[in-house]
């Protein structure tokens, strides 16, 4: 059986192809897909093609650097909030640097602008090895400052 990395109830983590390091990040077992809050999203005609634009986090936001993204390999589903309320949400696929290693997930674009954490890191990641361990927090960032 592989080893499973233990990591606690929050953690920072590092989105490197967004060129976003140490974001605070809620792990929430309740959810399935991970999701990171955004300033602004929509679709756009790009060269032909449909492109998703937006803007990670809020200008109040201190890692918020007004920086846009594209990705044309996006989609939209209903995403069921922690009210059990069905929102229509937008969906990109990036990388994810934890415990000194890279994993590809999906996440959710949505409004956690009145939230604590930024970044909350459901199910569909956690379930490639990871064991949650309340008691602990930013083992992955603790970690990585030695």
């Amino acid at each position: 059986m592989k080893q499973k990395i233990v990591i606690g109830r929050n953690d920072k983590i590092d989105l490197p192809k967004l060129h976003l390091y140490d974001l605070d990040a809620k792990v929430d077992t309740g959810a399935f897909t991970s999701a990171i809050h955004y300033h602004m999203a929509e679709v756009i005609e790009k060269e032909g093609r449909r492109v998703l634009h937006f803007t990670l986090l809020d200008p109040s936001h201190p890692d918020y650097n007004g920086k846009s993204f594209y990705f044309e390999n996006f989609e939209e589903r209903e995403i069921k909030n922690s009210f059990g309320d069905s929102e229509r949400r937008y969906i990109i696929s990036t990388i994810i640097h934890i415990f000194g290693r890279d994993f590809e997930t999906e996440f959710s674009l949505s409004n956690r602008g009145n939230l604590k954490f930024p970044i909350l890191l459901g199910r569909k990641l956690l379930k490639k090895g990871f064991l949650v361990d309340v008691s602990y927090k930013n083992l992955s960032f603790n970690q990585k400052q030695k």
